[in-house]
């Protein structure tokens, strides 16, 4: 039974999904850094909201940890790297709290607009200072949005229907997408000159650090106005101070913060900023949704290999996730073979292909070439998994190619993983039977029928009478029993091949008299 571990506050509906499905779940909230890492060995998930750190030190005390899920759309508080180079999944829900926070922007701007907060404070003094409190229409205005995702793409929604003029800067938002939406795509230097109201929703990265500087604030049409509940970092403070100060920006609403919690900033003096502790996905609907949404994806992660919302790794939903277990076993197993072969030959892996012919070749085939990956490397490396696989093959320069081959052939599905490296190519190529067992078909250009066995013999020799006979003696004679034996061969008299199922690993006595064996090229055990 896996085991998640909660450790910041998620709805009781959360908890009721795990254990409904079978999963162990312990909900720990509170918890320090080190009363975290000192639990959190036996635990195959951990869930949690933006107060855990998920740092390198914490997973390297969970051995068993396999997936993150992140209830929210931000990950700064998770070292996706760190998890990536582990291969461990982290996951988001993206959607489950973009519309609260869209409307929390969309509030921050009527309140900012229309000086609200403060109205409200004097009214409540006593005061009844209706001069003092002069606001501005949004009808007409310019709304400038920084990314126009999914909370973008919401707030732009609501600003059209409020009649403002919605212009956005997003390297990724396309043509078509914006004439949907109703928005005139920009580039940043055009959106900081021509909005009223700038509103951010982009996820803070290296790219979007202090996306508005010094300078590009100083960029800003005087009097304009600043909304950012995104992301703390997406904003100089310092220099957002001096603009409000100096009176060149009208004034500023902010739910997030550089440093949180927030309890002492310069900003707080200034009567044109509103501010709120993080209130953006602060709604019951909200706070359900991605509770509920958070503990299913990890359920079907941890239960049937499906995987949705990942930041580091290939979507696998539910309905796929069956259909491409069996071919991610054989893509594994034929990487695994490979990489054997390739690692007995003490050579340097340059580039890894995988070809799909037939029905595989209309799956989706990004987890399936990850699992190829993941079998090739872990030979090589040790612990390497489909999310880490093709991160790692990147940082040791190995070039990695799919193709897709329109042919039918012999297979209604055939999948073949090539390894060039130093000393040449090796191919392997298998199948499945019966649309569930792993069956390989092909070495090196060899036709070799062979079901893959936990320990197995691979050998070449050249072709010439009486050597099966001497090879099955030394096996014999060892004690050593042959489960399957299997031949090919490229041509009579030219390059063989023999592939046998073993009842467990050679001994490497025995391993040696195979190799002294005359005619025999190589000799290889392997294990799957």
């Amino acid at each position: 039974m896996p085991k998640v571990l909660i450790s910041d506050k998620l709805s009781p509906a959360a908890i009721e999904i795990f254990r409904r499905r079978g999963i162990e779940v312990e909900f720990r909230p509170g918890l320090s850094p080190a009363e975290i890492r000192g639990i959190i060995a036996p635990f195959d998930g951990l869930a949690v909201r933006s107060a855990t750190k998920v740092t390198r030190e914490l997973m390297e005390a969970a051995p068993n940890l396999k997936v993150v899920g992140r209830a929210g759309i931000g990950v700064d508080n998770v070292d996706v790297t760190s998890a990536t180079q582990r291969g461990v999944v982290v996951m988001n829900t993206p959607y489950g709290n973009a519309i609260t926070t869209a409307e929390h922007a969309i509030a921050m701007m009527f309140a900012l607009a229309r000086q609200i907060p403060d109205a409200s404070a004097s009214t409540k003094a006593g005061k009844w200072e209706k001069n003092r409190f002069m606001g501005v229409e949004l009808f007409g205005k310019t709304l400038g949005l920084i990314g126009c995702g999914n909370i973008g793409s919401i707030v732009a929604d609501r600003a059209v229907g409020l009649k403002m003029k919605v212009v956005a800067f997003d390297p990724f938002l396309s043509a078509q997408r914006a004439l949907e939406l109703g928005v005139e795509k920009v580039e940043l230097n055009e959106l900081l000159e021509r909005a009223d109201i700038v509103t951010l929703h982009a996820p803070l990265t290296e790219q979007t650090r202090n996306i508005l500087s010094r300078e590009n604030l100083a960029k800003l049409k005087k009097g304009a106005r600043l909304i950012n509940c995104a992301r703390g970092g997406l904003v100089d403070e310092a220099a957002l101070y001096d603009a409000l100060k100096s009176g060149h920006l009208a004034g500023a609403a902010l739910d997030v913060f550089e440093e949180e919690p927030a309890t002492d900033s310069p900003l707080f003096a200034l009567e044109n900023v509103v501010c709120t502790p993080h209130l953006g996905a602060a709604t019951a609907e909200a706070q359900e949704n991605v509770a509920l949404q958070v503990a299913d994806q990890m359920a079907d992660y941890l239960l049937s290999g499906a995987v949705s919302n990942a930041i580091n790794m290939p979507s696998v939903t539910a309905e796929e996730a069956p259909r491409l277990k069996p071919y991610m076993a054989l893509a594994q197993l034929l990487g695994a073979l490979a990489g054997q072969l390739t690692a007995a030959r003490g050579s340097a892996i340059r580039s890894i292909r995988v070809e799909y012919e037939g029905h595989v070749a209309e799956l989706n085939r990004r987890p399936l070439t990850a699992a190829a990956l993941a079998g090739t490397l872990a030979p090589l490396m040790g612990a390497v998994n489909m999310v880490n696989a093709p991160v790692v093959a990147k940082e040791r320069g190995m070039e990695v190619a799919e193709t897709v081959h329109e042919r039918r052939g012999d297979y209604a599905s055939l999948l073949r993983v090539t390894i060039a490296s130093e000393d040449g190519e090796r191919s392997v190529a298998g199948t499945l039977v019966g649309d569930s067992r792993p069956r390989l078909v092909e070495i090196k250009g060899i036709a070799v029928e062979a079901d893959f066995a936990p320990d197995m013999l691979y050998v070449t020799n050249q072709d010439r009478p009486g050597f099966i006979g001497r090879f099955g003696m030394v096996l014999a004679n060892a004690g050593i029993n042959i489960a399957t034996f299997h031949l090919g061969r490229s041509a009579p008299g030219g390059d063989a091949i023999c592939l046998v199922s073993l009842d467990g690993p050679l001994p490497d006595p025995v391993l040696a008299e195979v190799r002294a064996l005359p005619l025999v090229v190589q000799a290889t055990p392997l294990r799957f």
